[in-house]
């Protein structure tokens, strides 16, 4: 690990942090979390893309890293931090650090390096077996994860999505893909992630190869 602007996909945020710690000198640190009012993580969103950008403007003479720290990072802010980030101030630096990849736009990773670590470890094991899926193993799902929040059900649909595609075992036409991409949409706007489990998962158990 080298202490550069970039982008970093882990699962031990704090493992990252301390390597971090342990690389610098005379640079400063701005640490900026998406959390909620229990410190649990939430999405970027746009407010905490316009905090970045006001610290971003503050002068100092140090070089200062703005270290940007979420399990998602949403389109919005995404492509508000855009501009800064591939034209920072004077002395400041972005480091983004989250769990996925592939819920950065093509248009971050482009203008930042991306370093993967292989931590999934830590993760959860992925309960639903999407190979066999059947009604009874989709309502179990649905049940399980009734209480889930936003921003962990956009976790889910990413890996549903992509254990559907390594299966091998479903017709992934452009209708389907794109349920998968307006789950995403919809969960931004508030919908219910009960609903959008179970309307997603009928609509790719119902393109289940035969």
């Amino acid at each position: 690990m080298r202490l550069a602007s970039g982008v970093i996909i882990t699962h031990q945020v704090e493992n990252v942090l301390s390597s971090l710690e342990a690389l610098r000198t005379t640079e400063l640190f701005t640490i900026i979390r998406s959390q909620d009012d229990k410190e649990q993580p939430k999405e970027f969103l746009v407010e905490h893309a316009q905090e970045a950008i006001d610290k971003a403007y503050i002068a100092s003479e140090s070089l200062n890293y703005i270290i940007l720290i979420a399990s998602r990072f949403s389109d919005i802010a995404q492509n508000r931090l855009l501009k800064i980030i591939e034209e920072p101030p004077k002395n400041k630096a972005f480091v983004l650090i989250t769990a996925s990849k592939s819920s950065l736009l093509p248009t971050i990773q482009s203008r930042l390096p991306v370093t993967v670590f292989n931590d999934a470890e830590s993760e959860e094991v992925f309960a639903l077996d999407v190979v066999n899926l059947n009604l009874a193993k989709l309502y179990t799902f649905v049940q399980e994860n009734a209480r889930i929040s936003s921003v962990e059900c956009k976790a889910l649909v990413e890996k549903i999505s992509l254990s559907a595609m390594k299966s091998g075992k479903y017709n992934l036409d452009d209708s389907t893909l794109k349920v998968f991409s307006d789950s995403i949409k919809a969960l931004e706007v508030g919908s219910p992630t009960t609903f959008i489990l179970n309307t997603l998962l009928l609509k790719l158990l119902a393109q289940k190869k035969r």
